[in-house]
């Protein structure tokens, strides 16, 4: 079984989301899901660049955005036939255009959970 390790932000309101969804879905315990926004964290590059996109590492290579994304489904069996899809360059690149376009809209996103959440 191949080990992913995860760096996601632990104080954004959509990842907290996403990443207990992750949680219950990995089973296997086959992922490490590691809070990049906390500074007893570990990150392997940069913490402001962690934070920046989604971060994983699989078989040694740290993969960011969409790829790093594909990674994740592919430790998970339920999420396993998208990742193994991503996989495929077009797939990637159709992915990562998606990914792209929703850090432009992740600041908006965050601000209407916070509210609902403060609500």
């Amino acid at each position: 079984m191949t080990r992913v390790t995860v760096w996601h932000d632990g104080a954004c309101p959509l990842c907290q989301r996403e990443i207990a969804l992750m949680r219950r879905l990995d089973r296997r315990g086959a992922i490490d899901f590691v809070d990049a926004s906390d500074p007893a964290g570990s990150c392997p590059i940069d913490r402001r660049t962690m934070l920046a996109r989604f971060h994983a590492r699989e078989d040694g290579r740290l993969l960011s955005g969409a790829a790093a994304f594909a990674a994740m489904w592919r430790a998970i069996p339920l999420l396993r036939p998208l990742g193994i899809a991503a996989r495929h360059p077009l797939v990637l690149a159709g992915l990562e255009r998606a990914y792209l376009l929703f850090l432009r809209i992740r600041p908006r996103l965050q601000s209407i959970v916070r509210d609902r959440v403060s609500a």
